[in-house]
């Protein structure tokens, strides 16, 4: 299917820069849709996000990028707020937020082990967010008619990995709010999914311990021995965002070529 010009208005990406959001803004603008990006760089990385705004420009897209924590409430309300002026109603809503503690959950000691601040961290920004945000949306009545909200989760969430322990947590609670939220929203005429990706060689898989391993036996263990990359899940919200698939919601959707279905 080709993506141009099937999609139109706005969509809202949160953590623009790279990984599965940054692949995502350029497949939806290429598709059609105006952009508004939420990412946090610093000097090193912040040409990642200015790339991903050429990119969604070059398409013949509007693109509103914002260096911010999107897991922080004042800049939340800062941005809706900007949204509501500017009377931009958002169709599609990624949640791609991947900032959370990788450590043992009970080391050999405290110092090697995950810390109730480090735990809720995580479980906040990787997981509550996604409702705050949503929740801020709903009411200033952001969302357009027949909007879709995509979350991003794991096989962590229902298999053991090393140091994964609160990242995990977090998938699994993002799993039950798209659960919780596909039913809340239905009388809004808002869809919800979950995105279940494959190992994808991003930013946050590298910053977990043991990434090289995991990578190793992803290669062995994929059908097609290969990575999901970005751009299989960006083509995937494309085509799940499409008019014809409104009756979708609140599934998990595995994008990953059957590895989680394979021994």
């Amino acid at each position: 299917m080709s993506e141009q010009n099937v999609l139109s208005g706005w969509a809202l990406i949160l953590g623009a820069s790279s990984g599965f959001g940054a692949a995502t803004c350029r497949a939806l603008a290429r598709a059609g849709m105006n952009i508004v990006g939420a990412h946090l760089d610093f000097k090193k990385t912040l040409p990642r996000a200015q790339a991903v705004q050429a990119d969604i420009e070059a398409a013949g897209r509007r693109a509103i990028f914002v260096n911010m924590n999107a897991a922080d409430d004042e800049k939340r309300a800062e941005l809706v707020a900007r949204l509501k002026q500017e009377d931009i109603r958002i169709k599609v809503l990624l949640h791609s937020l991947a900032f959370g503690s990788l450590r043992l959950l009970v080391g050999a000691n405290p110092e090697d082990s995950l810390t109730r601040k480090q735990i809720e961290m995580t479980l906040d920004v990787m997981a509550n967010s996604l409702v705050y945000w949503v929740q801020d949306l709903a009411w200033n009545g952001l969302f357009a008619d027949d909007a879709r909200i995509f979350s991003m989760t794991s096989e962590g969430s229902h298999r053991v990995m090393p140091f994964y322990g609160a990242v995990a947590g977090a998938k699994a609670l993002l799993e039950v709010y798209t659960r919780q939220l596909a039913v809340e929203l239905a009388p809004r005429n808002i869809k919800i999914n979950a995105i279940q990706a494959g190992v994808t060689d991003t930013p946050a898989l590298r910053a977990i311990p043991g990434a090289e391993e995991a990578i190793e036996m992803t290669l062995r263990r994929n059908p097609y021995k290969r990575l999901t990359t970005p751009e299989d899940v960006a083509n995937a919200i494309v085509a799940f965002s499409q008019p014809a698939l409104a009756w979708m919601t609140g599934n998990v959707i595995r994008v990953d070529g059957g590895e989680d279905i394979a021994f």
